[in-house]
């Protein structure tokens, strides 16, 4: 065994890297003890300095910031399932008053409605540009108002889902106020949402009653030429899929679009909304569209298809310091 003339004790100043320092005590002792007596002189100090740093870092933690801070919902086939007829039924009643109350030839009005509402996002929309006049609030009752709202039941499933979301919840729907209610109410919905921007948020409730000036009879007269153009004349009216609705609802509500996921079951909403920095989620089909981030068949995939949203909640700066606080260093 190699002995050395100096007790060549180890050991580590905290702040220094490691040295070996000699001691004057001239006892004899076996080199693999001192090596022995330096390495556990070092792995003492080295745990406390790393108890330490983390201790000092607790308050200096930055935890990424949730994905998401709103969820932007409409209303219509996307909380509750087309299904449910009342699409069909807003179809047939939309016709009859365009029959009854705007004069439109029966054998047109399918064909008509079918293009102004694509073109337009609603056929209400659409008929405005084109020209006719009429009570807003006279066409909603007309169309919403005998709507079959005994076919929605309360959806408790989906109510647990809206509210055990941590995010704040907003409606956006181009139906009226009254309508939105109603289906909520049915749906079982009422205070899920923290505030509801319709029809009447974005417009005004009094619409002109029918006129017969020169330009609204012309453009009346010229509807046919207009629905085989690409794109027809302005409307008065707001509402999706039209830029100038989205970028309302964002200031009225005071939503971040970059970090809002919003819900519809119109591909020309989703494509709009993805355009103006949305991420969105098609909802009624599980096939993704051309602007579609994600596609859920049913509004209750939800949590299936986007887990992450309950796990904001568990990502707050206060969460993750709390438990690096309660984590102890093992020496």
């Amino acid at each position: 065994m190699l002995l050395f003339p100096c007790p060549y004790s180890l050991y580590k100043r905290p702040s220094s890297p490691l040295f070996i320092y000699l001691s004057p005590t001239a006892y004899l002792y076996p080199f693999h003890i001192y090596i022995f007596q330096g390495l556990f002189a070092f792995h003492c100090s080295y745990s406390c300095s790393l108890a330490e740093i983390m201790e000092n870092e607790n308050q200096y933690q930055h935890v990424a910031a949730p994905k998401y801070d709103c969820l932007l919902f409409d209303v219509d086939d996307t909380l509750y399932p087309l299904s449910s007829g009342l699409s069909k039924a807003c179809t047939t009643n939309i016709q009859e008053f365009m029959v009854e109350k705007l004069g439109i030839e029966l054998d047109k009005v399918s064909e008509i409605n079918r293009v102004l509402y694509r073109n337009y996002g609603t056929s209400m929309a659409g008929l405005r540009a084109i020209g006719y006049n009429f009570d807003y609030d006279e066409y909603h009752s007309f169309v919403h108002g005998r709507l079959p709202y005994e076919n929605l039941k309360p959806d408790y499933v989906l109510r647990n889902l809206l509210l055990s979301l941590p995010i704040r919840k907003v409606i956006f729907s181009n139906g009226d106020e009254v309508h939105v209610a109603k289906v909520l109410k049915k749906l079982g919905l009422e205070g899920c949402f923290e505030r509801v921007i319709s029809f009447d948020t974005l417009n005004s409730t009094n619409g002109s009653h029918s006129s017969d000036d020169e330009e609204s009879s012309k453009l009346r007269d010229t509807s046919a030429e207009i629905l085989d153009a690409n794109s027809g004349p302005s409307t008065p009216i707001i509402c999706k899929p039209f830029k100038n609705a989205f970028e309302q609802a964002f200031k009225i509500a005071n939503i971040n679009p970059q970090k809002t996921l919003f819900f519809d079951d119109s591909i020309r909403n989703i494509q709009s909304g993805k355009e103006i920095g949305l991420r969105t989620v098609l909802v009624g089909t599980s096939h993704r569209t051309n602007g579609a981030d994600y596609a859920l068949e049913s509004i209750h995939n939800i949590r299936e298809a986007l887990p992450e949203l309950w796990e904001s909640d568990a990502k707050k700066p206060e969460s993750v310091k709390l438990a690096i606080q309660k984590t102890s260093v093992m020496a």
